[in-house]
């Protein structure tokens, strides 16, 4: 039998240490697990499970995010696809329910069915990403709605509601499985497709922002860049704009998403300072959404800008930036395989999208606030 390269027998540890954190967690939960009995389990050291992960935390995130992954690569476009907001919204709440515990199901075992993060991020930063990744969901929620509206009505805002109302019964769910009915869930969620809103007030510092300073730097774009949205490759090096937001500043995206014009190729790439933790919180996190958004909308239908979870800072690197951090804001136009304009800090996604464009300050494209 031939021998494993370094490579595989670290993938197999990996493998192993997964398995059986999975077990651990199911029976045990987060709080009471331990990452000695994960490493007796795996039938290995207490050193090969932390060579491979951080800690309980990351290894738990790890676990989940994987989960996740698998369910989005299952996940099959429905055979009808909903014909309004309002549809398409009930039909995510009914994808996104089926993950509620039943009565009988044990809590701990039920904490990772929901893919709960109860007790789990206990420090500022952590939680502070988490708020930025909602965002960052809702808007892509959103964005797959909005053509279904019968008028040009910007979604963010009643997904977020919707995306509230899910949580809550998953919140319940964890200490009370079996209360609520999910059809009248879904029904509600159905419901807010249609709700009056105060408008959307623009961002006070957009206005502010400095144009892009124009560029003409060659780059190598980086390889084997994959679009979490529809799982496709991603060739950064064609002409667009490359919004990079650390996991802090995701919210951000939506100012690029309003101002691209109409036909370019927007990415998001989200990167982070701690790929251990917060790379896999952001994994878990989109993952799970796409997942979720494949089984309602048809392929061509999902979100349209593109999103790269860039972990090794890959991205930031060809462009000539240094370590990047959570809190990363920058972005670049690229045409004829050229940088030809670069801004950095708040709005610099916004600036990136508007170069060259004769537009007023400020202003973004889309649909109007709703």
């Amino acid at each position: 039998m031939a021998r494993l390269t370094r490579a595989q027998q670290q993938e197999r540890t990996r493998a192993a240490v997964l398995a059986a954190a999975r077990e651990e967690f199911a029976e045990r939960g987060y709080a009471a697990a331990k990452v000695d009995r994960i490493a007796e389990r795996a039938e290995l050291t207490r050193g090969a499970v932390y060579s491979n992960f951080a800690g309980k935390r990351a290894l738990y995130l790890a676990v989940l995010a994987e989960d996740a992954e698998r369910a989005a690569a299952a996940a099959e476009p429905p055979a009808r696809p909903p014909d309004s907001a309002g549809r398409a919204l009930g039909a995510f709440a009914r994808v996104w329910l089926e993950r509620l515990p039943l009565a009988g199901d044990p809590p701990a075992s039920g904490h990772l069915r929901l893919r709960s993060l109860s007790g789990v991020l206990d420090t500022g930063p952590a939680r502070a990403a988490l708020a930025e990744l909602l965002r960052f969901e809702a808007l892509l929620l959103a964005l797959a709605l909005e053509p279904r509206s019968p008028a040009p009505t910007r979604m963010t805002r009643r997904a977020e509601l919707a995306l509230t109302l899910l949580h809550g019964a998953a919140g319940r769910a964890e200490s009370a499985p079996g209360v609520g009915d999910p059809f009248d869930l879904a029904a509600a969620a159905e419901h807010l497709a249609d709700t009056a809103l105060t408008e959307d007030a623009e961002p006070p510092h957009l206005p502010f922002v400095a144009p892009a300073r124009p560029a003409s730097d060659r780059w190598a774009a980086p390889r084997g860049a994959r679009d979490e949205i529809t799982g496709r490759q991603v060739d950064l090096g064609a002409d667009g704009v490359l919004v990079v937001l650390g996991v802090a500043r995701l919210s951000a995206a939506e100012e690029a998403v309003r101002s691209a014009r109409p036909g370019d190729a927007l990415t998001i790439v989200v990167v982070t300072g701690d790929p251990a933790e917060t790379g896999r919180l952001a994994r878990l996190r989109i993952t799970d959404l796409v997942g979720c958004l494949r089984r309602v909308f048809p392929a061509g239908e999902l979100p349209g800008p593109r999103v790269v979870l860039d972990e090794a800072g890959a991205v930031p690197a060809a462009l000539g930036l240094g370590p990047v951090d959570d809190g990363a804001e920058f972005a670049v136009r690229v045409a004829g395989g050229r940088v030809v304009a670069r801004a950095e800090g708040r709005g610099a996604g916004h600036a990136a999208a508007g170069h060259g464009a004769t537009r007023d300050r400020g202003r973004r494209q889309g649909p109007a606030p709703g």
